[in-house]
């Protein structure tokens, strides 16, 4: 039987990779299920609960297949509340809620005639990877991206795919040519397209689950063009971006440490360079787990074999801390500091620069919440940077605290991570290092240091606001998305939208507020449109152009000198797609904007903390006047 302490024992089985966008109904099958009960006593605390905002919900569950429940609660986020399960229990569990494992057959009718299958990798890569170069700008110039500011104001949508079984489209993909190699939402499959139709020129199958964005380039000096990743099992894996055969698959954890690749791995010539994601903060909401165990780190892999070359941990390894919880477990750590955001490498100095989240357990550490300076050839730190220390916190602090919620008279309990990477300006007045954080702080440091040379403070920040995955810069402006879910109330006033300032000296140069649009139906099709309609992707530089899209699937294109709009579109619509998938749109976040070879590709549908799933890849050119 599940004790009461094992009423949140599968909760918030969130950042799990869901899989379709239709909602199975539960059959009578499924109402007489033994795993029904184990779900109801186990699960619906959470799933069932609206302020659990990172949550899926039971209809969402329910479209999620074996093998993404089976990682999850084996291996993966919520791999201590699986613990909690007997393996009778958890297979029954996993059996009520997967959908019917599909099959790959929705592949054949994409394929490319014969005559359109050949790759031509002889073009430099007009988008290699999620930060466009090593410095993560986020920066296309008109020659690289096919596109100028004049073509924004006349795009029009060329053609759109859907994916079965997906409920979010999370990823960056590498363009190279006339071939758009992306990761097919939630199918496991990595697909080249041919970018003009979005027919299939060839897929490749990956033995597990895929969160992270694509890097691609040259293994060192092997003369292999290939395409890197990590999964969710924390492999690496490097795929010949011509064939679609894989090179190697490895194992790019550190030592003695689990995890997962969230953020993208980084090709640096004979390097690959590997964020890794653990911290025990899902597991904290079990009041049974001895709270907490794991922490970030990162690896360099040799490009060419995928051999370990030196591993960095953010912390040492969690141990007892003589200390129990109100439950009378007892308690671990250091833990957490996550790495889930894509590094950045400063070949000049020979560093690379790595973001982190929160502590999720005491003691805290002071690499939490902080930019930290990598040695390259060695991974031993050569600066720190923390932007807010004793961030302690993991999902046992709800709106009702759990037991293993980190004491407030010593925790700051914000978890304010800096979600995406750190972005290097090279400037004639002195290179500079700038980063969001989700406290809504954009940061510019000294390259060399780590020093302060500014910083802008833009609202209160929330856990799942502020700066969510990152900003971009052309280099004289930096331009800071704002997310900041919720509806304004005392002591908390939310700031969503665009917001610039100068490089040179964080003076602000515009901004655009934005305001929620639950018109025209909207309302349906949103899910919580009244409230979560902020900046959380990654926005794009395109010439003269800021690509941005909001949490309620609304795509905003703006001139970067003025702010003013060029091009508005929502996704947030069913599509009638090319390869006769249903498709529908959704949230836009993540990674989840790029562009290359004359258009503009969006992703829309982001399923995660409430938000509208969907599973289309949009793809817009400029129409011919």
């Amino acid at each position: 039987m599940l004790t009461t302490h094992r009423i949140v024992g599968l909760a918030c089985l969130l950042l799990a990779t869901c899989s379709s966008v239709m909602a199975q109904q539960p059959t009578a099958d499924a109402v007489s299920h033994p795993g029904r009960q184990i779900y109801q006593q186990a699960c619906a605390t959470c799933h069932g609960n609206p302020d659990m905002p990172r949550a899926h919900s039971f209809e969402t569950l329910r479209m999620m297949n074996t093998q993404t429940l089976t990682l999850a609660l084996t291996e993966g986020i919520m791999s201590a509340q699986g613990a909690s399960l007997s393996p009778a229990q958890r297979a029954q569990v996993i059996e009520y809620l997967a959908r019917p494992d599909g099959t790959d057959a929705w592949l054949a009718s994409m394929r490319c005639a014969a005559d359109r299958r050949q790759i031509n990798l002889q073009p430099a890569a007009a988008f290699s990877g999620f930060g466009v170069d090593a410095n993560n700008s986020r920066f296309l110039t008109s020659a690289a991206a096919g596109l100028n500011n004049a073509d924004m104001s006349r795009l029009e949508l060329a053609w759109s795919i859907a994916f079965p079984d997906t409920t979010t489209m999370r990823a960056a993909p590498v363009i190279v040519g006339n071939t758009l190699f992306t990761i097919a939402g939630d199918t496991g499959h990595i697909l080249a397209l041919d970018i003009q139709s979005g027919c299939v020129q060839w897929d490749y199958a990956s033995p597990n689950p895929i969160r992270a964005s694509l890097s691609y380039g040259e293994l060192g000096n092997s003369g292999q063009m290939a395409l890197v990743f990590g999964d969710t099992r924390g492999n690496v894996q490097a795929i010949n971006a011509e064939s679609g055969q894989s090179i190697w698959i490895k194992d790019g954890r550190a030592s003695t440490n689990g995890g997962r690749v969230s953020g993208s791995v980084i090709l640096h010539e004979d390097k690959i360079i590997v964020p890794i994601s653990d911290s025990g903060v899902g597991a904290g909401a079990d009041p049974t787990f001895e709270c907490c165990i794991g922490h970030g780190a990162v690896t360099a892999l040799n490009a060419v074999t995928g051999d370990k070359l030196w591993e960095y941990h953010t912390m040492p390894a969690a141990t007892y801390t003589a200390a129990v919880n109100s439950a009378g477990v007892k308690l671990r750590g250091p833990s957490g500091a996550p790495v889930w955001a894509t590094p950045t490498v400063d070949g000049q100095r020979g560093l690379v620069y790595i973001a982190t989240g929160e502590n999720t357990s005491h003691p805290a550490t002071d690499t939490s919440d902080a930019i930290i300076a990598l040695d390259l050839e060695t991974g031993s730190v050569r600066w720190l940077f923390q932007a807010l220390a004793n961030d302690v916190w993991n999902m046992a602090c709800g709106r009702r605290a759990g037991p293993n919620c980190p004491d407030q008279q010593v925790s700051a309990l914000k978890d304010y991570d800096f979600g995406g990477p750190a972005v290097l300006v090279e400037r004639a007045g002195g290179d500079v290092l700038l980063a969001g954080q989700k406290s809504g702080d954009l940061w510019a440091l000294n390259p060399d240091t780590g020093a302060v040379l500014w910083h802008q403070r833009i609202g209160d920040g929330t856990a799942l606001g502020g700066n969510h995955w990152g900003i971009t810069t052309d280099g004289e402006r930096v331009y800071l998305p704002i997310n900041d879910p919720g509806v304004a109330r005392p002591g908390f006033n939310p700031r969503p939208g665009m917001y610039s300032f100068f490089v040179g000296n964080g003076e602000s140069s515009w901004t655009y507020p934005l305001q929620a649009d639950c018109g025209n139906g909207r309302d349906a099709r949103v899910l919580r449109c009244d409230s979560r309609f902020g900046f959380s992707a990654t926005p794009l530089m395109i010439d003269g152009a800021l690509v941005s899209g909001g949490l309620d699937g609304r795509l905003f294109i703006f001139d970067s000198d003025t702010g003013s709009v060029l091009f508005q579109f929502d996704t947030a619509q069913e599509f009638v797609t090319s390869n006769g998938i249903p498709g529908k749109g959704g949230a836009i976040d993540a990674h989840a904007i790029a562009a290359g070879s004359g258009m503009l590709f969006v992703g829309s549908g982001y399923g995660s903390f409430g938000q509208t799933p969907g599973n289309v890849l949009l793809a817009f050119k400029p129409r011919a006047d």
